[in-house]
């Protein structure tokens, strides 16, 4: 993988928190303060839900960058990258700051010698994957998980296993994300075809799974009981368990939760470069990582607490699925037809 060094595994994740134990904050570059902050205009693409945008991003942010204007454009991450593509065609590429959720987009970017390398003060403590020269890194970590509601479902009844989503019992009860419209679906598609190859998505088919556009239309049909289980973001779960006190529980599966670390980046074409690198480095920073927390994502730094109701990330990444980054971002045609074929036919 050129430039990249992708550290999804336990061993990896405590090495480095040892490692920046003791940095504190000593570091890290203040965004932004009242005499020598960054001006003019930042624009942004990303992914994060719009909620979480004008509840937590914007007014963060905001505060960070009192003299910067900072504009986001929402849409799920097949929906932004779309648009980038077109973008790039034009020669006109309309964004500065890019947060969508698929790492192995990234790697693609890269490639296309799109970004821009900016090694931010803040990178040394990131303990996810990050590109050495800067190019991209880790912002937020997101969780595709196994939900289940607890009004319908008894803890030991629930699935414990991604294989258990195959077990008869579950048959027309069960849901996914769309991968050809939400990115972490796609990652979690990519890595467990190649953990138990795609007999497993034959195997899902003939139980009935159903296919849903996205997270949040599956998190409603769990409420309502349509589904018993479902494949979804472990962020979703949080959010409605925390904040409305819904019966959403996760099962982090036996066989390995699909983390996924989504990462944030500079076009090189930007027209404001100094306010995008402070915009990266605010989000490296542990105040920019709290914000990430509580927007029920997990954070990227050893120095962060976890989102409220949910483990710390090692206690689970040494059993993570492993992901074959470049894989995904090379074969990306190739296995969305190979999941159409197989279960949206």
């Amino acid at each position: 993988m050129k430039n990249a060094k992708w550290l999804c595994t336990a061993a990896a994740v405590l090495a480095l928190s040892v490692a920046v134990a003791g940095c504190g904050d000593s570091g890290e570059k203040k965004a932004a303060d009242s005499k020598g902050g960054p001006k003019g205009e930042v624009m942004v693409y990303t992914s994060i839900y719009p909620d979480i945008i004008d509840k937590m991003c914007k007014p963060n942010v905001a505060k960070a960058f009192p003299d910067m204007k900072v504009t986001w454009f929402q849409g799920g991450t097949e929906k932004v990258i779309t648009k980038i593509t077109g973008e790039i065609k034009a020669n006109k590429i309309g964004t500065d700051v890019l947060m969508v959720a698929d790492p192995s987009y990234y790697l693609t970017l890269q490639d296309q010698k799109l970004l821009l390398d900016y090694v931010s003060p803040n990178l040394k403590d990131v303990i996810t994957d990050k590109d050495k020269n800067g190019a991209w890194s880790s912002v937020r970590v997101c969780n595709m998980i196994i939900a289940y509601n607890s009004d319908k479902l008894k803890p030991e009844d629930a699935p414990k296993s991604w294989k258990d989503l195959t077990d008869p019992k579950w048959k027309g009860k069960i849901a996914m994300p769309n991968p050809m419209l939400s990115g972490t679906a796609y990652v979690a598609v990519g890595a467990l075809a190649d953990k138990y190859g795609w007999e497993y998505f034959d195997q899902l088919k003939a139980n009935g799974i159903r296919v849903e556009e996205g997270n949040s239309a599956i998190q409603n049909k769990l409420l309502t009981g349509e589904y018993a289980a479902a494949m979804i973001l472990e962020e979703n779960v949080l959010k409605l368990a925390n904040t409305k006190n819904e019966p959403l529980k996760v099962s982090y599966p036996e066989d390995g939760v699909i983390i996924i670390p989504s990462p944030i980046a500079i076009f090189n074409a930007t027209k404001n470069p100094e306010g995008s690198k402070a915009l990266v480095d605010w989000w490296l920073s542990k105040e920019g990582q709290q914000a990430v927390v509580q927007g029920w994502m997990h954070s990227v730094r050893g120095d962060v607490e976890p989102p409220k109701g949910a483990p710390a990330l090692k206690t689970f990444s040494d059993k993570a699925i492993k992901v074959n980054w470049e894989k995904l971002a090379k074969e990306n045609a190739q296995i969305k037809e190979a999941f159409r074929v197989r279960v949206m036919e």
